[in-house]
Formats: structure tokens, C-alpha cells, sequence
């Protein structure tokens, strides 16, 4: 396993190729759920200058706090609340460049301007994390971001037990 992360590029596009492959050998292989979590989200924040990157599982119907880099941050969020449940819910990335504009937004912390949610998929297509990402800056996030996140999760479904 690596010990450092080289991230180079002058934009987003750049950083996000150099950074994908470091990131999908670092769970290369890797069987604790909770190890690629952790790591993951020291190399986005390692890569990027956000305020907060981490994962939030499900755990019945609330999403309940997992490895993260940031400040301390909101321990469950419920199914279909904030940006975090409402991703979860539909199922799908969720690009918010305002937070304060969004109906129904959790300050997890007041620093927070813009934010941008993954599902995260077990095998069987269920959503089983979610990443979310918050920016001290509005409208951080686009469509560049979308894609590659949703790359960089979509290596994390065969940690995830499928559920019967």
C-alpha cells in the first residue's frame, strides 16, 4: 500500500485523474470497510481544499456518521432529510451550490456554503453510504466533480455485504 498520495494538476479535471488511480489502489484488495472509508476520504482531503469530505452508512432509516476529515459533524441524519437523506432517498448525486437555498439543509456546521452528495451502491444496487463533501465556498461543485465521484465510489460496492 502507498504511504503518500501525489496529486498534481493545475484544475479539478487534472487532480481527479491523478488522484483516481492512487485511490482505487488503496482499496485495492482491501476487506475492512472501514479502512477504505478512512482512507478515502484523507486522500480527497489531501487532494482537495474542502471543508469537510466523509461517508455517512445506513443504518435502518438514518444515515449514521463514518470516517471523515473535517470538523466535527452531524452523528445521523434521517432518510429524506437535508442534502445527505435527500440523496439517499432519490437515489442519486445531489450538487447543491447554495446550501442555504436548499429546502430542509443540516448545518452541520455554519461554515458550510456548498456541498455535493454521492450514493454510495452495494452489489446488488442498493444504497448503502452516502459521500458527502462541503465546500466553504459557493457553488464549489459541478458536474467534473459528480463524475468522478461517483467513479471513486462505484470501486466500494464489494465491500458493502449484500443484504438478503
Amino acid at each position: 500500500m502507498a504511504e503518500s498520495l501525489i496529486v498534481e494538476g493545475s484544475n479539478k479535471e487534472e487532480r481527479y485523474q491523478a488522484l483516481l488511480p492512487q485511490a482505487e489502489a488503496l482499496i485495492a484488495g482491501e476487506t475492512d470497510l472501514i479502512a477504505a472509508l478512512a482512507n478515502l476520504t484523507a486522500a480527497l482531503a489531501m487532494t482537495f481544499d474542502w471543508l469537510w469530505s466523509g461517508f455517512y452508512l445506513v443504518k435502518g432509516e438514518q444515515l449514521v456518521l463514518g470516517p471523515f476529515q473535517g470538523p466535527i459533524a452531524c452523528t445521523r441524519i434521517p432518510h429524506g432529510r437535508g442534502v445527505c437523506g435527500s440523496a439517499w432517498a432519490q437515489n442519486r448525486t445531489l450538487v447543491v451550490p447554495d446550501v442555504d437555498a436548499f429546502p430542509g439543509h443540516i448545518a452541520c456546521s455554519s461554515a458550510a456554503r456548498s456541498e455535493i452528495v454521492v450514493p454510495v451502491h452495494d452489489a446488488a444496487g442498493r444504497v448503502v453510504a452516502v459521500l458527502d463533501i462541503d465546500s466553504t465556498e459557493l457553488d464549489s461543485f459541478d458536474a467534473i466533480d459528480a463524475r468522478h465521484l461517483e467513479a471513486l465510489v462505484a470501486h466500494l460496492s464489494q465491500l458493502f455485504p449484500v443484504a438478503n
